[in-house]
């Protein structure tokens, strides 16, 4: 049998920077009598968020690159974050950024915060000439509208059966895919929405919070595999 990896999956917009920078975006440099209602629609589920994000892209006029570059430059991750990646190499655990998000942004941030090379899938964004938002959604999977990149499938990519996987998020794109993790790790809409489907999880603050509880796992040697992350993983994989 394969030996047991470590794989933790993490959410960027809300998770790792302190606000939600795709939204943030948008309700700067749109209108927001455009942009509030199409962000209500995405959270009801009332559109998709590839839809989302096409009727904001669309709604947007022209933005200066300078101007947006700034605007990126003045949001703060979560400090801890550092922590955890440092965490991992030490323990020698994989760690995936999986983002509803876009690349322009974050990775001009991972830059920022010296974390260049860590590996992340997300969206595609950029500026045309004209200063236009262009989108573009090289792993959309119709099968998942919750997510216009779908983490499912990153989950299932870049880990197997026989790992432990913990997942970090904290809303709507993050609900379908953390179930196919064996541990949970919720706050704000993915909090809510596992209390509501009575969905196993583990609250967190920050990152220093997420390491204490994963390391106690290990120590205690309490990882077990979770049963219903289980079926979904052999469910996605019959469907592939």
């Amino acid at each position: 049998m394969k030996k047991r990896e470590l794989k933790i999956f993490v959410d960027f917009d809300g998770t790792i920077t302190e606000q939600d920078i795709g939204d943030s975006i948008f309700t700067k440099f749109g209108d927001s009598e455009k942009v509030l209602p199409v962000i209500d629609d995405l959270l009801n589920d009332r559109i998709s968020s590839r839809e989302c994000w096409d009727l904001l892209c669309s709604s947007t006029p022209v933005i200066d690159k300078n101007e947006l570059d700034t605007f990126i430059d003045g949001i703060k991750i979560d400090s801890t974050f550092h922590s955890l990646v440092s965490y991992c190499r030490e323990k020698n655990i994989e760690l995936v950024v999986l983002s509803d998000g876009f690349d322009y942004y974050i990775e001009r941030i991972f830059i920022r915060e010296n974390l260049k090379g860590l590996k992340y899938y997300a969206n595609n964004l950029s500026l045309d000439n004209s200063g236009k938002l262009i989108p573009s959604y090289p792993f959309f999977n119709s099968d998942s509208p919750t997510s216009a990149n779908c983490k499912r499938d990153h989950i299932l990519d870049n880990s197997s059966d026989d790992d432990y996987t913990f997942y970090v998020g904290d809303g709507n794109s993050d609900k379908e895919s953390a179930q196919y993790c064996d541990y949970i790790f919720a706050k704000d809409g993915l909090l809510k929405f596992c209390e509501k489907e009575r969905i196993s999880y583990s609250p967190f603050k920050d990152f220093t919070g997420v390491i204490k509880k994963i390391d106690d796992l290990i120590t205690e040697k309490k990882l077990r595999k979770n049963h219903q992350a289980e079926l979904k993983r052999r469910a996605a994989y019959i469907v592939e």
